[in-house]
């Protein structure tokens, strides 16, 4: 399983088409094949940046989405709405167990 986590600061003035950046991506994204959750939140100490985590079968997956019309959609309204450079860091992982809580 490949995990990804992406941050993205978002220009105050942007949020709102940001937001609707994040929605499109994540609804048109959580349909792919190999596609095991797709989330975006805004972050409970800064609403202006944008969090995702992402869970992919596999690194095929991962690729198939980056070449996908959304994400590529996604990425090119990124250069209007963004207050720095998003950051993002992509996790291979052997196993995962559910936690109680």
């Amino acid at each position: 399983m490949i995990v990804v986590h992406a941050t993205f600061p978002i220009d105050p003035d942007h949020r709102e088409e940001a937001l609707d950046l994040a929605r499109d991506v994540v609804a048109a994204s959580t349909e792919e094949p190999g596609v095991i959750d797709y989330h975006a939140a805004v972050d409970v100490e800064d609403e202006t940046v944008l969090r995702f985590v992402e869970r992919y079968e596999d690194a095929a997956a991962v690729e198939a989405h980056e070449e996908s019309e959304h994400f590529q959609a996604f990425v090119a309204g990124l250069s209007d709405v963004l207050a720095g450079d998003p950051e993002a860091t992509r996790f291979a992982v052997d196993s995962a167990t559910d936690v109680e809580l």
